[in-house]
């Protein structure tokens, strides 16, 4: 009796993976078309979320955007504060005192750790890795209190001020860092134990997801994802601002632009990070935390209370807003998943007349069908997770 050979196979399969998928985070939707387990094409649409930043802005005035800059990027909120701040005070052409500075670049540094813990962790989790995610959760607990003491919140902080900050670091500020970062070196050695060298995370990340360096140029990729590639480009480093200029770190580059380089890459990235801030704990020194500008910054409670400049000066901000002169500004710095920008313009107002973002995770969502196709649809949950898509930027 002769065999045919018949081919069963007849056209690809449609497969819908979110928004309400875990992996997708609630807020994207992947619209698949697989053979068989392989990803012949993606589309991507973002805008779930539904967080309109930019037009929000419009109808605010400068010192009411910052609560819209936290929920941005959720999880390091205080590197788009200060991001942001930078901007507006460009256009002022304002220079916050260094202590000011100092802090900045200290409390920027403990929100990025903040980031990439998340993104470490919730990416093992999604691979199986349980006791990994809750070693990440308790180090970015121990960062959240830490944040939580200096700024009053934990998550959405509203800490950055034009001119400044908000306050002061607490008197007790280093030996509550001496203990976090003393736990925070144990839990990256064990997670590090955990997952660099698991047989099964090395399956799962390695040429996974990977993409050349020139392909991360032309995409536009920056931050881990790009350095993963060997794009050697830092804000930090490239573009100093804050007191960057005046502390030693390294910036980790990849070669293989892979899963499993973003991951080494944000690793190392949290040891960097611990550098700068003990850095900044023995080099600033004591001053003020807000420029001497009273058309800028709110004055002190007893002024507005008793003097008659006080209280106008604290009227006229809260109400009109901060009279920013006419003009424009594209201001720059390094966000925890790659180059944050904001570009402002103003009109003479107390309100931006138009403000849009550069937010990292659009730029990356624009592309991200190019590492999904020709891939396996098991691929997408580690491929997305590191390049660690935060929604609040996506719908801006």
């Amino acid at each position: 009796m002769e065999i045919i050979d018949q081919d069963i196979h007849t056209e690809p399969m449609i497969l819908q993976m979110g928004p309400s998928h875990p992996a997708t985070h609630g807020t994207v939707r992947f619209t698949l078309t697989l053979d068989g387990e392989t990803v012949i094409k993606c589309d991507t649409e973002v805008g779930y979320l539904h967080r309109g930043f930019e037009k929000e802005c419009e109808h605010s005035t400068y010192t009411q955007v910052f609560p819209y800059t936290d929920r941005l990027n959720y999880v390091s909120p205080l590197l788009n504060n200060f991001g942001y701040a930078m901007a507006v005070e460009k256009l002022l052409g304002i220079e916050p005192p260094e202590r000011a500075l100092w802090i900045r670049t200290l409390m920027g540094e403990v929100s990025r750790l903040s980031d990439h813990l998340t993104s470490v962790g919730a990416g093992a989790l999604e691979l199986g890795a349980m006791s990994a995610f809750l070693y990440a959760i308790e180090a970015r607990e121990l960062v959240w209190d830490l944040i939580e003491a200096v700024t009053g919140a934990r998550l959405t902080v509203s800490y950055g001020r034009i001119g400044g900050v908000k306050d002061d670091l607490t008197e007790d500020f280093e030996d509550r860092w001496k203990y976090v970062r003393e736990r925070l070196k144990e839990i990256h050695a064990m997670t590090h134990s955990l997952l660099t060298r698991n047989r099964i995370f090395l399956d799962r990340m390695q040429g996974t997801g990977a993409f050349s360096r020139e392909q991360a140029i032309t995409m536009g990729y920056t931050g881990p994802c790009g350095r993963s590639a060997g794009f050697d480009y830092d804000v930090r480093k490239d573009h100093p601002y804050f007191m960057y200029g005046e502390v030693d770190f390294d910036v980790p580059i990849g070669e293989n632009g892979d899963n499993y380089d973003r991951y080494l890459i944000r690793m190392e990235e949290i040891t960097q990070s611990i550098r700068i801030i003990d850095q900044c704990l023995a080099k600033m020194k004591p001053g003020p935390v807000n420029a001497d500008a009273p058309h800028v910054v709110l004055p002190s409670k007893p002024k507005v209370y008793n003097s008659i400049e006080g209280m106008i000066n604290h009227f006229k901000i809260i109400f009109e807003g901060i009279q920013v002169p006419p003009g424009e500004v594209y201001s720059f710095t390094e966000g925890a998943n790659g180059e944050l920008g904001f570009y402002i313009v103003a009109d003479g107002t107390g309100k931006p007349y138009k403000l849009g973002v550069r937010s990292p995770s659009l730029v990356m969502m624009g592309n991200i069908h190019r590492l999904f196709e020709g891939g396996l649809l098991a691929d997408i949950i580690p491929t997305f997770d590191t390049i660690n898509m935060i929604g609040g930027e996506c719908d801006k």
